[in-house]
């Protein structure tokens, strides 16, 4: 079976199983800090959670696996959507499990240099529960679940859905709101 009837399976799973599309951090709960390494522009970048959120709100979006169809996609809407992240303040990231020799093609040819991805240890994606599970043992992939988190440090919002179509307009909204006060 191919790497990418797999993930069509696992999607297929999540999207039928409320477990696996459930994020256990809800709107208004403090995001758990954190420091990683990745990719901008095919370049090393490490990023701690904390020194993002001093400039500005953070996108934090989690994705199953680089290079396949639903997280190129989703990839290819946020860096279209870069300049208005940009304009709300907002820094998009971009995690997963994949390691960082993909995250620096991706952040090249998917992200088109628009954006960071970064590698989610399994600390990361326990604390944010982005943890793809099948009859409840870990897929070793996380949900697609996208977090806005505001500069202090509270989640804005949290959209949890394997189908990437709504990611980027609900994250866009959520920054606005934050820009405007509302």
């Amino acid at each position: 079976m191919t790497q990418n009837r797999i993930l069509a399976a696992l999607a297929a799973f999540a999207l039928l199983s409320p477990a696996a599309a459930h994020a256990e951090l809800k709107a208004g709960a403090t995001a758990p800090d954190f420091s990683a390494k990745g990719a901008l522009a095919g370049k090393p970048f490490d990023f701690s959670l904390k020194a993002l959120l001093k400039k500005g709100p953070v996108v934090l979006y989690f994705y199953p696996k680089a290079f396949t169809q639903g997280c190129t996609l989703e990839a290819h809407a946020f860096a279209e959507s870069t300049p208005e992240f940009s304009k709300s303040g907002a820094t998009v990231i971009g995690m997963s499990n994949d390691d960082i020799e993909t995250l620096k093609k991706f952040s090249t040819a998917e992200c088109r240099d628009k954006f960071a991805v970064a590698a989610a240890t399994p600390a990361v994606i326990k604390a944010y529960d982005v943890d793809l599970k099948s009859n409840g043992v870990s897929s070793g992939y996380t949900t697609r679940t996208s977090y806005v988190i505001a500069r202090n440090g509270k989640i804005a919002l949290v959209h949890s859905d394997m189908n990437y179509a709504d990611h980027v307009k609900l994250t866009l909204a959520a920054v606005a709101k934050l820009k405007s006060g509302r």
